[in-house]
């Protein structure tokens, strides 16, 4: 099979393309692979710079799309069927194998490359906004970084849920992607807190959702209402943030983790149950925005993308 693998720790630069023997299917769903979600996971494991550590040469990652070359019996999916799929790594190759409760049918609505963004940035912004914000119809909704994968992922299962989304994005360029996500109101560029108030009488919003880090993370603690909660997300200015704790008590504003891969030791079925309300947003009529695709063997221009934060809505390779 053809991968593209990371062969030095020197981000897109150390990626090439590479033949590999086929996975051994070892009770999994084997996949012969149409298309790859890129998610920023990968552009960090490439700089050596994430929780996991890869052992090179590494095949990184993590949501696939394609068809069924073969699964367990009495599994849903059977040979010829059209899926999607979650894995740890390895999804940027044409074959990849999922685990049996990690690999899904895909929605006759969706193209392959659709669904191969379903399977990280979607995850996440479920569990994100369904169990740690316990997100309520009628709330207002901060996005930060609202055009990215994850970000954009965020603003559509926000408003699938009810939510007013205000929406927040770096340049001009990037508003339409952030309305076609389903954003109610957009503001580009540095300075929005001012705005975020006015459109929320002073008050602030429910739930800010920060993918971005660095200095705007304190922003968004400031432009919450009392009792609200900061989504801690991703830190894309590549700047882990710091808080004084005092900003959380005086506005009684509570900082939120989000870390759906750190949480499955703890509660092994939170997957399961993730994918499941995904599939149900997805018939629902929830439906991802891709940026961009790039063929297999130039997934390194895609991580580029995202190193240099010109990206939108979701980015695939195709196969």
């Amino acid at each position: 099979m053809q991968v593209l693998e990371i062969r030095s720790l020197d981000g897109p630069d150390g990626l090439a393309a590479a033949e590999r023997p086929d996975p051994d299917p070892d009770g999994r769903v084997v996949i012969d692979v149409r298309a790859a979600g890129v998610s920023f996971p990968d552009l960090l494991i490439s700089q050596g710079r994430y929780q996991v550590k890869a052992e090179l040469p590494w095949v990184p990652g993590q949501e696939v799309a394609g068809v069924v070359r073969s699964a367990p019996p009495g599994h849903v999916l059977r040979a010829g069927d059209r899926a999607w799929g979650s894995v740890d790594n390895g999804g940027f190759a044409s074959v990849a194998a999922v685990a049996v409760e990690r690999a899904y049918p895909l929605h006759d609505a969706l193209s392959f490359e659709e669904g191969a963004s379903l399977g990280v940035n979607f995850l996440t912004a479920v569990f994100a906004l369904g169990r740690r914000a316990a997100l309520k119809e009628g709330e207002t909704v901060l996005v930060l970084g609202a055009a990215g994968g994850l970000g954009s992922a965020t603003v559509s299962v926000a408003k699938a849920y009810g939510a007013r989304v205000l929406a927040v994005v770096s340049t001009e360029e990037k508003v339409a992607t952030a309305r076609s996500a389903g954003a109610d109101e957009v503001i580009a560029g540095a300075d929005w807190r001012d705005r975020i108030l006015e459109l929320t009488g002073g008050r602030g919003v429910d739930v800010a959702a920060d993918v971005v880090g660095g200095g705007e993370t304190l922003q968004a603690v400031r432009s919450t209402a009392p009792e609200g909660r900061v989504l801690i997300l991703g830190f894309t200015s590549g700047e882990i943030p710091a808080v004084a704790a005092n900003r959380l008590l005086l506005r009684n504003v509570s900082l939120v983790g989000v870390g759906l891969g750190a949480f499955i030791p703890t509660e092994p079925d939170i997957l399961v149950r993730t994918a499941g309300e995904v599939v149900r947003l997805v018939g629902a009529g929830l439906r991802p925005i891709v940026g961009a695709t790039f063929p297999l063997a130039q997934g390194a221009d895609a991580l580029r993308a995202l190193a240099a934060r010109t990206a939108q809505g979701k980015l695939v390779l195709t196969v």
